[in-house]
């Protein structure tokens, strides 16, 4: 290069003209793991000390990188660059397309809490909440035990998940990711296959005081504890055990979630034995339960009906009356197959 072409290239970039922040070219003189040395033309040189240098960088010599002035004229006499300033706001630029255009991304958390998954995307670090994980991965956990959680959060690391980019906020930091609404689309072309009526199989993902999670297909349902079965259901978890396969019949579809009956697949016994009454019948039972309107009879293995108070007399106590786990006599005075009631009086 001649020495008026050089005068020329400064005159055009003198070394002043750099600025803290400014974006430049250069190429790779020398790469080690610890720092990398760009030739910056008429700016000289410039190292990319290791702090600045993206993990596994792997810059070869002669390879073209943009860098980020952090300190434009050392007093060693070159630039001091960050490579990982550059790398991030690339980084929010993919991400901000990937939002823009619906993309569907892959994502390795590195870490877990109690609220989710902590994850790193073009070298943003993002959240996935575990509200945001899909009907296979929530962490689905008896008395929503924090511990049980986090270890089944902490599991979730070890494998890829497939994401969308709920919210992004550059200004902010923010970046928040939905497994759930990666998976939108394709729940939706399934549940449009599935009909209220319809029987599945699906796989038990948990056991909570008021029912059953089940999944099937990537779709999650619930068998409420009063779906579970015909007899009355204290503890869900005494039915089945997470990982159990169950068929259920879907009795409602809400959204992305179905709700399902166990009990609907198996025959009333209620039904079936009530055949043996009718009104008027006199009949032997033993008392449940004591209320202050009445109190609650057991007839039968499947049945149990109810002398209400008004049968007593005014203001009467049913405790007075009836005592649990004792047996007396009683006459039916109604039955209504449709509400599965049974009322009775005292027997004269």
């Amino acid at each position: 290069m001649s020495k008026d072409t050089m005068e020329e290239l400064l005159e055009a970039h003198p070394l002043s003209a750099l600025e803290p922040g400014d974006i430049i070219e250069g190429t790779v003189v020398t790469a080690h793991k610890r720092e990398v040395w760009l030739d910056l033309g008429p700016y000289g040189l410039g190292l990319v000390a290791r702090r600045e240098l993206s993990p596994n960088h792997g810059l070869k010599e002669g390879d073209s990188v943009s860098a980020s002035v952090i300190e434009p004229d050392s007093d060693w006499g070159f630039a001091i660059l960050s490579m990982k300033k550059v790398a991030k706001e690339k980084g929010w630029d993919t991400l901000q397309k990937y939002f823009d255009d619906g993309e569907m991304i892959e994502v390795n958390a590195y870490d877990a809490n109690r609220g989710g998954l902590l994850v790193e995307v073009e070298g943003i670090r993002g959240f996935l909440p575990v509200s945001q994980l899909s009907a296979k991965n929530y962490p689905r956990v008896s008395n929503a035990d924090k511990d049980q959680i986090l270890q089944k959060l902490n599991e979730l690391t070890k494998q890829p998940l497939k994401v969308r980019i709920l919210d992004i906020d550059r200004d902010e930091n923010k970046l928040i990711l939905s497994e759930k609404a990666a998976k939108r689309e394709e729940t939706k072309k399934r549940l449009e296959k599935l009909s209220v009526g319809d029987t599945i199989k699906g796989s038990v993902t948990g056991t909570v005081d008021f029912g059953i999670f089940v999944t099937t297909d990537g779709i999650e349902g619930l068998v409420h504890i009063s779906e579970i079965s015909w007899d009355r259901v204290s503890n869900p978890s005494d039915y089945v055990k997470q990982g159990d396969e169950i068929e259920a019949k879907i009795i409602a579809i809400d959204g992305e979630k179905l709700s399902l009956s166990m009990k609907q697949l198996q025959e009333d016994p209620w039904l079936e034995q009530i055949k043996d009454y009718k009104p008027g019948d006199e009949v032997e039972g033993t008392i449940t339960r004591v209320t202050p309107f009445g109190a609650f009879i057991q007839i039968a293995p499947a049945i149990e009906a109810l002398v209400h108070v008004s049968e007593l007399g005014e203001e009467a106590d049913p405790t007075e009356h009836f005592k649990v786990g004792e047996s007396q006599k009683f006459r039916i005075i109604d039955i209504d197959t449709d509400l599965r009631k049974i009322s009775l009086s005292l027997a004269s």
